[in-house]
């Protein structure tokens, strides 16, 4: 059962559950009233934007310089739904002189949540108003940061509609590079993000959508679950379940959570971008070969794509407009992470999907837009065609079957399941190179 914590101002998710039909979201304009900027160090404070992506305001603009040189922008804005939803996201690296745009939007787009024995799956996004589980933090829970104010329609989990929900920080991740060159200078860098996350309470459950903006590029993005068990789910009697606690008498019920993020890509600020599928087969040695030969094929992908992961195969968004200063087209590569691939919908039996961008598309299940047909479908499956893309939008499924553990217990240890998008040749070299190895482009002098 999904029911909430016993406390006073908390709703029962009967209640959001009958309002599944409703559309509910602010636009940035009715939010810009509600919206406070948290006490925090200045280094992790938005600054203003300069006029050339100013296109949104003040208080809905994140952008941070990182102390290796790297700028993220981008706008921010918040639904019922999905809770936040980032847009206009762009990264400037040193050495470009202006920011490349990367995503036009980026948000959760569904989180199904089916048990095992059957009885009970969800779909924690759209039935159940994900985001007006948005609860406050306390400065503790986003250290060296800034917490904004996010004005929340109907709110769960506080009693007021402004929430302190939103936190703004950097962190350290450790070596952004080593290198120890032939006369013994060692060249290393420390990297640095910028950590945009939300908590949101649904049922005993409390998630945190974490977004991170890497020095060097890269995007990753991870959702972790904690808060509690459901008491009420103590009852797997069926062998689907784990026993916790005193003895074989408690069984807590396996489920899944299904996570879906819809990404909108608009590299170098065009939505005019190209799919490309990469396979990669290794052969036994033959002849006189010293070892196995390894080739990689290159397949453009020009309809709507339903993919599945395999061992040596990745896919990559390539800008239709920009290229670095080597002349190479600017894209970005999905690297996924860890899954847990579940078979029980059609719409979770792959682990990517593209299609050609419709504004009715929203949610990867249960879509609670009319599509203006029957026939349309309110699942990402459905979507997928034929049509030609021009204009992709990804939707990608990262699983975790949760068998739960004593150490569950209590509170639940955050689990954490997401992916990462990885710059390719969206610089000319390595972004935060120093200067000292500015010259080393390509072939070396040495040949090597």
């Amino acid at each position: 059962m999904r029911v909430p914590y016993p406390i006073s101002g908390l709703r029962p998710r009967g209640i959001s559950r009958a309002r599944k039909g409703a559309v509910v979201g602010l636009s940035v304009a009715a939010l810009a009233a509600g919206v406070t900027a948290g006490a925090g160090p200045a280094a992790a404070r938005p600054k203003a934007a300069p006029a050339a992506v100013a296109d949104c305001s003040a208080a809905y603009r994140i952008e941070q310089k990182l102390s290796t040189g790297t700028t993220w922008r981008m706008c921010w804005r918040f639904e019922a739904k999905s809770g936040l939803v980032l847009e206009k996201i762009s990264y400037q690296p040193p050495g470009e002189a202006e920011p490349i745009r990367v995503l036009n939007s980026a948000k959760i787009a569904q989180i199904h949540v089916p048990y095992d024995d059957g009885k009970n799956e969800y779909n924690d996004i759209t039935d159940y108003n994900f985001g007006s589980g948005l609860v406050n933090m306390t400065p503790a829970e986003c250290p060296g940061g800034t917490i904004r104010t996010v004005k929340v329609p109907d709110p769960f989990s506080s009693e007021s509609p402004n929430v302190k929900g939103l936190c703004t920080t950097t962190r350290a991740r450790g070596h952004a590079y080593r290198m120890q060159a032939d006369n013994n200078k060692v060249f290393q860098a420390q990297g640095k993000d910028l950590l945009i996350y939300t908590v949101n309470k649904v049922g005993w459950y409390e998630y945190i959508t974490e977004w991170r903006f890497s020095d060097d590029g890269a995007i990753n993005m991870n959702i972790g679950a904690t808060g509690s068990l459901s008491p009420f789910d103590y009852d797997a009697g069926d062998g689907r379940g784990w026993p916790l606690g005193k003895g074989a008498k408690s069984y807590a019920t396996s489920h899944s959570h299904n996570v879906f993020w819809r990404l909108d890509f608009g590299l170098d600020g065009s939505s005019n971008s190209k799919v490309e599928q990469y396979d990669s087969v290794v052969s036994p040695p033959a002849g006189g070969q010293q070892g196995p030969t390894n080739k990689t094929t290159r397949t453009a992908v020009t309809k709507e794509l339903a993919g599945d992961a395999k061992n040596m195969r990745w896919w990559r968004v390539v800008s239709a407009t920009g290229k670095n200063k080597d002349g190479h087209a600017r894209s970005y590569e999905f690297v996924p992470g860890a899954t847990t691939k579940y078979s029980g919908r059609p719409f979770t039996q792959h682990d990517l999907y593209f299609t050609q961008y419709n504004k009715c598309e929203q949610y990867a299940s249960n879509n609670v837009r009319s599509c203006g047909s029957p026939l349309h479908g309110v699942s990402v499956d459905k979507w997928v065609n034929g049509q030609t893309l021009t204009h992709p939008v990804a939707w990608v499924n990262v699983g975790f079957h949760h068998i739960a553990r004593d150490e569950d217990q209590q509170p639940m240890p955050v689990h954490w399941q997401g992916f990462s998008l990885v710059p390719r040749d969206v610089t000319a070299m390595n972004p935060l190179t120093p200067p000292a190895l500015a010259g080393e482009n390509g072939q070396t002098n040495s040949g090597s």
